[in-house]
């Protein structure tokens, strides 16, 4: 029965039609080396070996993406376009079943995950009406696995029409179905992430669950019992807030005293009761803004001949350079993470784990659950956090809008369950699941669960807002923090030499880390006292408005209520703010915020307020012109 502009029974006889329209004759069923020769005369080959293909649309079109089923999968707040799609869907839908049987299409069998339990097999159609549009197919199924036999399934199947008119750009998953329609778009990240979102719902009905965060497996040499302890790490974080550095980053560890990193996943997991998590994918899709001084593994892994390169610029002599985004500010690559090596002495090592799965607790010295947020004003760079404050932490999901890609917004907290804007139908399910695994986990192993929640943001920023006009203006730009010193807070943690102490926001906020001083970095130094409450007012009150909008979807009343307990806490001893911050109404709703493709470009072209990297030349505009300084 139809439910407002949702009608089920039309989804049902969708998926069943289209059942039988995908072995038709306009259908070519292809290889990965078929498709390889079928793609490359559309790329240009680069200097390094590597090949690049540039798209029209290049990120995601969450706005448009919509969930088709019945109430269990529907979007909590759709926006006037997002119910303006469902009411247009089956007539959509069944320009799709035409569109299957007519136009030409390559067919792609790819896996997904590497373990005997959960493996779903992943169909791509892509349209080549525009015969350059088979690069998707390569380039998504780059990252995937060659389906192996026996392994249990479920199937999946992604239909990408790219020819669709822009006008009519839309993204249609019906979960329930295992079927998800990309139109319109000729992005590699919706073929992506429209699988990775299929697994994780479908990974969560089978008792685990599916979480937006990178894997590794760290060897850190414990300095109070002086023996290498090895843990399980789980990096959270929004899109460019640093999940997928942070997953690969080496951080300092001393090699030599057998210490390292070793990459597992950079994106989505499947977290298991016993502290595992399965992965997903043999090949990385990240940014490319990276430089081999901070973040050595990932940039030559990027610059390999095998990585499959989108948006990136390249010069007339096929010369790469990550750091120059004026032809768009989300470059991306499918890189090989058998090749995320670094220079040791006169050899190259790998830092690519074994398994893209994560062993279980009882088999680590620990696991660390590590939480990456960026914000400007008084985040302390690293908080440790006890496992309550650990699922809060889940739940918030917090970060906020930069001045250098959404100055409207500039400031403005952006706040997404498990920093997974992935999540299909009422998210505080998914806080209730992660509660309970890891509140087990803490109780069957204790002293083994660990919470960290680290700020790759900075400190210092005030912007004005004109009364008038609404309009922002950066008064104070953010000082950053630097990235070696956020290695050695991470460093520190897994190494246990950092120091904590009690913080203004309840939880404790390192105030040393081995070799490095942190106090130039207090927010003391940036704000007065009433500044610095009236920005702790903020936070409490985006957080508890927040916690109430998951409230109405599913989260347990003892978890709103554990919320509503620690953030009265924190506004308890921060009372008697009379200063208004500048970012008013900051609440990070669903309702105010955009997709969370908020990004950081680098390029000085895109944003001359942001801090250059060191060794790239300054070319500024100048009074007759271009001019280099």
């Amino acid at each position: 029965m139809a439910s407002g502009p949702y009608d089920p029974d039309v989804y049902r006889r969708f998926a069943d039609n289209l059942k039988s329209s995908l072995d038709g004759p306009n259908i070519r069923h292809v290889s990965m080396r078929q498709l390889r020769r079928m793609a490359l005369p559309f790329a240009r080959r680069t200097a390094d070996g590597s090949h690049v293909w540039y798209s029209a649309v290049s990120s995601r079109m969450a706005a448009r993406t919509l969930f088709l089923g019945s109430s269990q999968v529907w979007l909590p707040r759709p926006s006037k376009l997002q119910l303006q799609l469902a009411e247009r869907a089956p007539e959509q839908l069944h320009k799709v079943l035409q569109l299957i049987r007519t136009l030409p299409f390559v067919h792609i069998r790819r896996q997904m995950g590497d373990n005997p339990e959960f493996n779903p097999i992943c169909n791509l159609y892509v349209s080549v009406s525009d015969p350059k549009n088979v690069r998707l197919a390569y380039m998504w199924g780059c990252t995937m696995n060659d389906v192996q036999p026996g392994r249990p399934g479920p199937e999946f199947v992604m239909i990408d029409i790219p020819e669709e008119h822009a006008l009519r750009m839309q993204i249609l998953s019906l979960p329930e179905h295992d079927i998800n329609i990309a139109m319109g778009s000729d992005y590699t990240g919706e073929c992506k992430k429209g699988f990775l979102r299929q697994g994780m719902y479908r990974a969560d009905e089978r008792g685990m669950l599916g979480l937006h965060a990178g894997t590794k497996v760290v060897r850190a040499r414990d300095a109070k019992a002086g023996k290498l302890r090895t843990f399980g790490v789980f990096m959270f974080g929004l899109t460019a807030t640093g999940k997928s550095t942070w997953s690969c980053h080496q951080l300092g560890l001393d090699p030599d005293q057998g210490e390292g990193t070793w990459v597992a996943q950079d994106d989505i997991v499947w977290l298991r009761r016993d502290g595992s998590s399965y992965g997903t994918e043999q090949g990385f899709y990240v940014k490319t803004d990276v430089d081999i001084k901070l973040q050595e593994a990932m940039y030559r892994a990027l610059a390999h001949k095998s990585t499959l390169l989108e948006n990136t610029m390249v010069d007339a002599k096929g010369r790469v350079d990550f750091l120059d985004e004026r032809l768009g500010e989300n470059s991306r690559g499918v890189l090989d993470r058998r090749q995320l090596v670094v220079e040791r002495g006169r050899r190259m090592a790998s830092i690519c784990y074994e398994s893209i799965n994560v062993p279980a607790l009882d088999q680590l010295d620990g696991i660390v659950f590590s939480f990456i947020t960026r914000r400007a004003t008084i985040m302390p760079f690293a908080q440790r956090l006890t496992p309550r404050q650990g699922v809060l932490a889940y739940l918030w999901g917090e970060s906020t809008h930069s001045f250098a890609t959404v100055p409207e917004k500039a400031g403005e907290s952006v706040r997404i369950v498990g920093m997974d804007d992935f999540i299909v139908g009422n998210q505080g399910r998914k806080v209730n699941a992660f509660h309970d695994i890891v509140m087990e986990l803490v109780n069957r192993y204790p002293g083994k669960v660990h919470f960290f929640q680290y700020n790759t943001g900075g400190v210092g920023e005030i912007i004005e807002t004109d009364k008038a006009t609404g309009a922002k203006k950066l008064i104070r730009k953010v000082t950053r923090v630097p990235i070696d010193l956020m290695a050695a807070l991470q460093r520190g943690d897994l190494r246990g030499t950092n120091e904590y102490a009690k913080g203004r926001l309840n939880t404790e906020e390192v105030v040393r880390a081995e070799g490095t001083d942190l106090s130039p970095y207090r927010a003391e130094n940036f704000y007065s006292a009433e500044q610095i409450q009236a920005f702790v007012t903020d936070l409490v009150e985006g957080r508890r408005a927040f916690t109430d909008e998951i409230a109405a979807q599913g989260l347990r009343p003892e978890i709103r209520d554990l919320a509503h307990r620690e953030l009265d806490e924190i506004a308890g001893a921060r009372r008697g703010a009379e200063w208004v911050p500048t970012v008013p109404g900051s609440t990070g709703l669903a309702e105010e915020r955009d997709a969370a493709e908020d990004r950081l470009p680098l390029s000085p072209w895109i944003a001359p307020w942001e801090p250059r990297r060191p060794g790239r030349d300054a070319v500024l505009p100048g009074g007759g012109g271009w001019r280099r300084r």
